[in-house]
């Protein structure tokens, strides 16, 4: 009987460990799995959300060949593959994608190494002697954008706040997925972030929407949701270039990037709705030490 307990009780130390392969410089050794850390999280924070700005066989080459990448590609209306509902995926999960660039969210910087990136075949704008044209969205590709955000975001916990547009993280540098995007749409389905209506209402207080806002304020709470802002209270070029990403995001119908009331209570519904005193407890410990 002694002998079998003895034999069990190796089989199941054995069971905990793992054979690694022999490389050229170290000599074979084995992983004891037995005893995992409580202290741990995903890799995975973020999802951005961009457009490529071209056509299909365009969006294609240049994510696989031109120096930049994603993890996941969503094909035009147009694609064969999209009466599939298929996805291209380029990039793995567990791999690091070319998507975010120089980039800042949430206190952190260079969000390809936390983040997953997907790109949505779409023409972004056109400048013409009128104004900008932004082309509007394909509801059965944004269908399909969504199916795939709902799996990324349960598979590795992501918060609302935390599913981001690109000109969230680099404002000023770029503008996808643009002010077209139907941010609001995909958070009634728990994709990202949206302020509760009542909030707004509150905070705006009875101003109407665009009387001069508090440009401290919008500061403040713009860094305190996520953005990279100047606190200074001044209204400068960089200031206005976040507003303005801000208000693409959560005010299409105007994002002049002005410092108005309904801007500033937008933002401070945010903060109330996802910067409580719990949540941001619970942010700093996901920082780690």
């Amino acid at each position: 009987m002694k002998k079998l307990t003895l034999a069990a009780l190796a089989l199941f130390i054995a069971g905990c460990s793992s054979p690694l392969p022999r490389t050229g410089l170290s000599t074979e050794y084995r992983l004891n799995t037995q005893y995992p850390s409580e202290s741990q999280n995903e890799r995975v924070r973020f999802l951005v959300l961009h457009y490529t700005a071209a056509d299909d066989a365009e969006s294609l080459r240049l994510l696989t060949q031109s120096g930049v990448s994603a993890h996941y590609l969503v094909p035009s209306a147009a694609d064969p593959l999209m009466r599939q509902n298929t996805v291209y995926q380029l990039v793995a999960e567990d791999k690091r994608a070319w998507h975010a660039g120089v980039s800042h969210w949430n206190g952190r910087s260079n969000l390809n190494d936390s983040s997953i990136g997907i790109e949505i075949v779409h023409p972004g704008f056109t400048d013409t002697p009128s104004g900008r044209h932004w082309y509007p969205w394909n509801d059965r590709q944004i269908g399909l954008v969504a199916s795939l955000a709902k799996d990324i975001i349960q598979r590795y916990a992501i918060t609302p706040d935390n599913v981001v547009a690109h000109s969230d993280i680099a404002p000023g540098r770029k503008f996808d997925p643009g002010p077209l995007f139907p941010w609001q749409q995909l958070a009634e389905q728990g994709i990202g972030a949206w302020p509760d209506s009542d909030l707004v209402q509150h905070y705006l207080a009875g101003r109407s929407a665009y009387a001069a806002g508090s440009v401290s304020k919008i500061q403040a709470d713009l860094a305190r949701y996520g953005f990279t802002i100047p606190q200074t209270g001044i209204d400068d070029s960089q200031t206005r270039k976040v507003i303005s990403a801000f208000q693409m995001h959560f005010r299409p119908t105007n994002f002049t990037g002005t410092a108005d009331a309904e801007t500033e209570a937008i933002a401070a519904a945010l903060v109330a709705k996802y910067r409580t005193a719990n949540k941001m407890l619970r942010q700093e410990n996901d920082t780690g030490l």
